[in-house]
């Protein structure tokens, strides 16, 4: 993997990788863009004890560009995008209208692919490790600046998920403070390793879903489940085998299996439906331990959080979506309408030949 770093021209650092050694990056932006202003600001809830980030300027952000005008294309003549080459394998770059900035933190845009129509579930393995490198890099990078605790490193895919840009892309949240759902989860492994005396959460939630119903497909290094407690009509937690806190802990027997069982998952997820139904709509989430002290979390390290990814569609059934009402809204309890063992049946049914 090369990686080239330069700047666009409201002062934005964009990095180029490339799976080509040789490649050259050293197209400039053309484009007369005024300084970047952001109003980020993170404010407390002193009930909840949880935190809001304000953002009035991603109010102006772009909203479903037609095709040719995607900002996440290579620039091409007199169109102009947010990339200045004409060609790009995977890019990063801070988000020009960021959730999070300065003090507050810091987002990325990474693009996948330079094909517009591609999905990350069509991606070649060599394409898939790429990203999984990128995701790995930012998270190094990320975790060094002075107002980041957290990296969270996800994929949002589909317009009803709220999508805005169709390109294939995710995105990079360094949050300034560890998130309410990790908390949530080191709160839960501090209170099972005082209870029993050490032993880790993460691994016998994985031990007894490994010997269970719910697995969907296991790999020498990866294996994933249907959690017991799905949220989401289909839900998948993806687990290495190996409990490493965060990507930079993956050997490179996991890295390179990878892309293999992740772009199966993906190719699965759009055969649940059926043939004929438009591409499934799913959030795509990397949980890793915070980059900050755990001293809140009585006796967890760092070493206690398993790596893993969360992969989940609001697509109950064909044609019908599941919303966030009242009680999942309001009070955060959450009415699943399929049983996790169907799910993970229906997951297993539909893998390819």
């Amino acid at each position: 993997m090369k990686k080239t770093s330069t700047r666009l021209a409201d002062g934005r650092e964009l990095i180029y990788y490339d799976l080509s050694d040789a490649t050259v990056r050293d197209a400039a932006d053309r484009r007369p863009l005024d300084a970047t202003v952001t109003t980020s600001e993170i404010r407390r809830d002193p009930l909840l004890g949880d935190s809001v980030a304000v953002a009035s300027h991603r109010q102006g952000r772009t909203y479903h560009p037609p095709a040719d005008e995607c900002p996440l294309c290579p620039s091409e003549g007199d169109r102009l995008s947010e990339i200045p080459d004409s060609s790009y394998d995977v890019v990063a770059f801070e988000n020009r209208f960021p959730s999070l900035a300065g003090d507050s933190g810091r987002c990325e845009v990474v693009c996948f692919t330079s094909d517009h129509h591609a999905s990350f579930g069509s991606l070649s393995e060599e394409q898939a490790r790429l990203v999984l490198d990128v995701w790995t890099d930012r998270t190094s990078e990320l975790s060094h600046l002075p107002s980041v605790e957290q990296v969270f490193c996800f994929e949002n895919r589909g317009t009803e998920i709220g999508v805005t840009l169709q390109h294939p892309h995710g995105q990079i949240y360094a949050y300034p403070f560890t998130t309410p759902r990790t908390s949530l989860m080191l709160r839960q492994v501090a209170a099972h390793k005082e209870a029993t005396g050490g032993v880790n959460l993460f691994d016998t939630i994985l031990a007894e879903e490994l010997a269970g119903e719910r697995v969907v497909l296991e790999g020498a290094h990866w294996v994933a489940y249907v959690p017991y407690a799905a949220h989401w009509p289909y839900e998948v937690h993806l687990y290495p085998k190996r409990r490493v806190p965060d990507l930079l802990g993956l050997d490179e027997a996991a890295r390179t299996e990878f892309p293999q069982v992740y772009l199966e998952l993906l190719r699965r997820f759009d055969r649940i439906f059926g043939e004929g139904e438009p591409p499934t709509p799913y959030i795509a989430a990397w949980h890793q331990a915070p980059f900050g002290t755990l001293e809140e979390f009585d006796g967890v390290t760092r070493d206690d959080f398993a790596l893993h990814l969360e992969l989940f569609t609001i697509r109950r059934t064909s044609g019908k979506l599941k919303f966030l009402a009242g009680s999942e809204s309001g009070m955060n309890v959450f009415i699943n309408d399929v049983p996790p063992e169907r799910a993970a049946e229906r997951l297993r049914e539909v893998a390819s030949s």
